[in-house]
């Protein structure tokens, strides 16, 4: 066999195993203060395929990190989730989710401070936002909280985030790990959700 004939079967068999992955897999748009921090919790979690840091909800078209966070977009840091339907459902996303930030809190996020790192939920369809919305209801009737401010609303565009961003936990660990914990993140987490 040639080199060619080898390459181009290769092609072919990437193509198809790509597309076998994108039909199988659903997507889930989340935001939760710093999106380096709630990519990596999303990582962890068995069934997700991946997690693309971004920007949403706001009004600028293809906006920078930088225009975002002057806070005059409208944008949300957040994250794109690509799971699979088969092992995770998209309520058990929404449950993962509320564990890993602070609802109670309007326009922020542990130490960040602003509208682009309020936490919101972006649902694509009615049995989604069903799905949000009793969540919500339910934490609500709990008593634990008086009042959830994270956004609940229909996804809207979704711009990735600049390369640099993309799984900064796993690049840039050793400042990621300071910042998560000088931000004091988990331990709101914990204080929260224990």
């Amino acid at each position: 066999m040639n080199k060619t004939f080898l390459t181009l079967a290769l092609s072919a068999l990437l193509s198809v195993f790509a597309a076998t992955v994108q039909a199988a897999s659903s997507t889930a748009i989340f935001a939760g203060g710093c999106f380096w921090c709630i990519e990596a919790d999303f990582e962890k979690l068995p069934g997700v395929l991946e997690v693309e840091s971004g920007y949403t909800a706001g009004k600028t078209a293809n906006p920078t990190y930088e225009q975002v966070s002057n806070g005059h977009t409208g944008h949300t840091e957040a994250v794109r989730v690509i799971y699979d339907p088969a092992r995770v459902n998209y309520a058990q996303l929404v449950e993962y989710f509320w564990r890993h930030i602070d609802p109670t809190v309007k326009g922020r996020q542990f130490c960040d401070i602003g509208d682009q790192y309020r936490s919101g939920i972006y649902w694509s369809n009615e049995a989604e936002r069903k799905v949000v919305v009793a969540s919500r209801d339910a934490l609500l009737k709990t008593g634990r909280f008086k009042t959830i401010h994270t956004e609940l609303a229909p996804a809207s565009a979704f711009y990735l985030a600049e390369d640099y961003h993309q799984d900064y936990y796993k690049k840039n660990s050793v400042r990621y790990n300071y910042y998560r914990y000088a931000c004091g993140r988990d331990a709101r987490v914990k204080k929260l959700w224990e």
